[in-house]
């Protein structure tokens, strides 16, 4: 059924008015505050039909409506008004920020930290390489039962291992080994070293002490750890403050899931730029304890071929425009601080693409 614009307009309205009190809002309220030039009964009608289509709920008979996931998604997707900083409130916004991140040591605690900070909300922090692969290798010759593997990724970190032998190597072997795998392992990522890859490498080296097998081995656990997110959490005690978690085993289900470290992301490909803000609403977040909770994340260049991801957990009642302004505002800051990247244009950061879902794929 097709949403009118008075209907979209008292929606916001209650979405509004429950974001800043956290209790039901009433026809009354709404006539007071939202300016629409119509009755309380026509309002209450109107609230009715909100609830029957699946935008609003009522808690008690006697009680006011509350938003539920498709309100909200509806809000978030058309009917809220983006967050706008004032001269005043940017330049603040960039002496804070900037100060803030002077001070980062480049670690992903202190971007969790720092976005709980600027949102009052829960914040989790994640860092990957994309798609790690390995640029160079280096053999090194020590002795006739020793030899260092050294590699530097595509990120130009570097990784080293001592391998010690129950055989002698003669030095022509490890030099040997050092070109093919140079030339058949480098640039590739994880999924492609194949046991074929590896058979063939050992039979151009004529390798019959398995060093192809320990170096290959070396190498496909480098990029596990590369390709494995590097993830903190900061702020938790925050949702403490809000009276949706006063419950609690609803405080302690999602404190102790924030805590835990094993976050379900979203998938892969939904952040693809500095300036997108995605938000999740509810039942659209994959992890059950999130369910009656928001998450709004933006993606960030951290450098050396690095994404970052930044996420704020909180109530589905939570002020979507501001923190989302404040989330982009981060990122954007981010990657000029960690990826080198050129500052965005004035007012870039109130330029928010709002990713979700379409509200009618919940009725």
């Amino acid at each position: 059924m097709e949403i009118s614009d008075r209907k979209k307009k008292i929606l916001a309205a209650v979405v509004d008015e429950y974001i800043h009190t956290a209790e039901p809002v009433g026809s009354k309220v709404i006539a007071q505050n939202a300016g629409l030039g119509c009755s309380s009964a026509t309002i209450r009608n109107e609230l009715a039909e909100l609830v029957n289509m699946g935008y609003l709920e009522q808690p008690h008979t006697s009680a006011g409506r509350v938003p539920t996931p498709m309100g909200y998604r509806m809000y978030v997707n058309e009917l809220m008004e983006k967050q706008k900083f004032s001269i005043e409130e940017t330049e603040d916004l960039n002496r804070r920020l900037n100060q803030k991140i002077q001070e980062l040591d480049d670690t992903i605690s202190d971007v969790s930290k720092l976005a709980s900070q600027l949102t009052n909300y829960p914040a989790l922090a994640f860092t990957a390489q994309q798609a790690p692969t390995i640029k160079r290798f280096d053999l090194i010759y020590v002795d006739a039962n020793t030899f260092i593997i050294v590699v530097m990724l595509s990120g130009n970190s570097v990784k080293s291992k001592l391998v010690h032998l129950p055989i002698s190597v003669d030095q022509n072997m490890v030099q040997r080994l050092s070109s093919l795998f140079n030339s058949g392992f480098t640039n590739i990522t994880e999924d492609e070293i194949t046991p074929n890859l590896i058979n063939s490498t050992e039979r151009a080296a004529d390798d019959t002490m398995g060093l192809t097998s320990v170096i290959s081995a070396f190498a496909i656990e480098v990029l596990k750890e590369a390709n494995t997110p590097t993830t903190s959490v900061s702020g938790t005690n925050r949702l403490l403050n809000l009276p949706e978690y006063r419950d609690p085993d609803k405080a302690h289900n999602i404190i102790n899931y924030l805590s835990g470290g094993d976050y379900m992301l979203p998938p892969s490909g939904t952040m693809q730029g500095d300036d997108e803000v995605r938000v999740l609403i509810g039942p659209e977040n994959v992890a059950e304890e999130l369910k009656d909770s928001s998450v709004v994340l933006a993606s960030y260049d951290a450098g050396d071929n690095t994404r970052g991801l930044i996420g704020i957990v909180g109530p589905t009642r939570m002020d979507y425009s501001a923190v989302a302004a404040k989330l982009s505002f981060l990122a954007a800051g981010l990657s000029r601080r960690l990826g080198g990247g050129e500052a965005p244009p004035e007012g870039m950061h109130n330029k928010l693409i709002i990713k979700g879902d379409d509200p009618n794929e919940h009725r």
